[in-house]
């Protein structure tokens, strides 16, 4: 497909002229017709349509319970790209992509449908010339995977043909150490450890990469990146918005599973990690397992460990129901809605120096950033009263939205007087780059059908993080989460854990 004019964010960086393109290949999508699918996947399969980064012989390929035709599936597939495409839409790209879509109707216990879905890509080989290249996208619950991966073993569609095969699989990996460890067992048994492919969205967005760039790229910044000049580090993903109609899954999972032991800990390892001796998939995870390896939880769990649940409250102007409240969640549920804990790492780089994560939804507003506070000066050459408005040097790395990166530091106030004061100095990539930031799935699915794994955690990784997880679930398992008001910066519990140890959370 050909590429269209303008800047290409996603272009080989070893040669700017050219596409990185991949191989003819097709990505099948089992839960094609889910909110996962529907919402970010095939948007961004029409984006990397559009940036010209699909081959000519690329075939979308849905699977799903519903007796749809191709025709049927394509208008489907049309409606999800116009609405949630980040590039123009473009009739021309559209036809172009929509006589490369099919869709194969069965539910995952079918061994006829499954038998079809053989016969399509059979045909598929000499249509398309995509040469036995496939990727399986597993956009489907957990529970789900046992049943698909059996029948893709039962049929062979593992096994390389004269192309490559891989598999996709979303989070989350178990729901514990040990269900993870199964889960890893049973999709390595189908698949080759190198064809596996775990999705964490987080570490497809341009800020989480450019956090390489930041630190490794520059001088500036990595000779005071240690517990000698950094006081504490500070990890938030918030959310404004409630659960949805995610109720089943939420209820079962919990912010804890849902979002710090994935998003939050590989954030937390490629802030702390050593630089790697190149940027190949291998050497990447090796830094980020020896960081996950060195993560230690506090001894005091019931005062550095907080989880929350929201109550009804404003938002946005608007009056919004609590979380028992919502549909479908039993009147009786402890689920957290909210966690925050105190996590230290202990290499000599970062002995002493508190790492604190938070999530949450229902908070007064969307954000996820990475802040690193630095130690105040030893001294201060200043009469106090010079300095009363000036706080901790801070570089704030914003992940979403409104992707960039912000130093604080101090500032003399114009006029006669000696007054130092805190300012920000703003970096925004929306306006330092004329090209447009790809969605993190863009980035992700080219890099399946290219088969660079350096953004996919792997099984030592997953483990590592319920490793840390696992602890503080067991320590929740029998107590109450603390209640704040939606639209707050979650329990005041959490407010006390910072303030004991002298510090506060930032407000984004």
């Amino acid at each position: 497909m050909a590429p269209t004019a303008g800047g290409n964010p996603l272009r080989d960086p070893r040669d700017r002229r050219l596409p990185r393109l991949p191989d003819p290949s097709a990505l099948v999508v089992f839960g094609v017709t889910g909110d996962l699918a529907q919402k970010k996947l095939i948007p961004a399969v029409y984006d990397l349509a559009n940036r010209g980064l699909l081959p000519p012989g690329f075939v979308l390929l849905g699977f799903a319970r519903r007796e749809w035709s191709d025709e049927q599936f394509v208008e489907f597939a049309r409606e999800s790209a116009e609405h949630g495409a980040r590039t123009t839409f473009r009739e021309e790209t559209w036809d172009r992509l929509a006589s490369s879509i099919r869709f194969v109707s069965g539910s995952f216990d079918d061994d006829a449908a499954f038998d079809r879905l053989v016969s399509t890509l059979a045909e598929l080989e000499s249509s398309h010339g995509i040469r036995g290249n496939a990727a399986f996208y597993l956009s489907i619950p957990p529970s789900a995977f046992p049943v698909v991966l059996k029948q893709i073993e039962r049929t062979g569609l593992a096994r390389e043909q004269g192309g490559w095969r891989r598999v996709v699989v979303e989070k989350p990996f178990g729901h514990d150490l040990r269900s993870a460890r199964e889960l890893n067992a049973l999709v390595d048994e189908v698949f080759g450890q190198a064809d596996v492919f775990r999705i964490d969205h987080y570490l497809g967005k341009e800020t989480v990469q450019n956090l390489f760039a930041l630190r490794f790229a520059n001088t500036l910044f990595e000779p005071i990146w240690n517990s000698q000049f950094v006081d504490s580090v500070q990890i938030t993903m918030a959310e404004d918005v409630g659960i949805g109609s995610r109720a089943g899954f939420y209820d079962a999972t919990g912010a804890a599973r849902d979002v710090l032991q994935n998003h939050l800990l590989q954030l937390l390892a490629l802030t702390a990690m050593e630089e790697p001796v190149s940027f190949g998939a291998e050497t990447i995870r090796t830094e980020k397992i020896k960081i996950l390896r060195a993560v230690t939880l506090p001894d005091d769990l019931e005062h550095y460990a907080i989880r929350g649940q929201y109550e009804q409250g404003w938002l946005a102007g608007e009056r919004v129901r609590g979380y028992l409240d919502e549909e479908n969640i039993p009147p009786d549920s402890t689920t957290e809605t909210y966690a925050a804990v105190r996590l230290g790492v202990q290499t000599r780089r970062w002995a002493g120096v508190p790492f604190y994560l938070r999530t949450g939804k229902r908070l007064p507003r969307r954000v996820t950033e990475i802040a690193i506070t630095f130690k105040q000066a030893p001294h201060l050459p200043f009469d106090a009263t010079d300095t009363t408005e000036l706080g901790h040097n801070q570089l704030v790395v914003r992940v979403q939205p409104d992707e960039g990166v912000t130093l604080k530091f101090g500032s003399k106030v114009p006029g006669t007087a000696m007054e130092v004061r805190d300012v920000a100095m703003e970096f925004l990539f929306g306006e330092a780059f004329t090209e447009s930031l790809p969605e993190a799935y863009e980035r992700l699915i080219l890099d399946v059908l290219l088969g660079d794994a350096m953004l996919f955690p792997d099984n030592a990784e997953v483990e590592e993080s319920w490793r840390i997880i696992d602890p503080l679930e067991e320590f929740w398992a029998n107590g109450q989460p603390h209640r704040y008001r939606a639209g707050s910066w979650g329990p005041a519990a959490a407010d006390e854990m910072l303030a004991r140890d002298g510090r506060h959370w930032r407000r984004p």
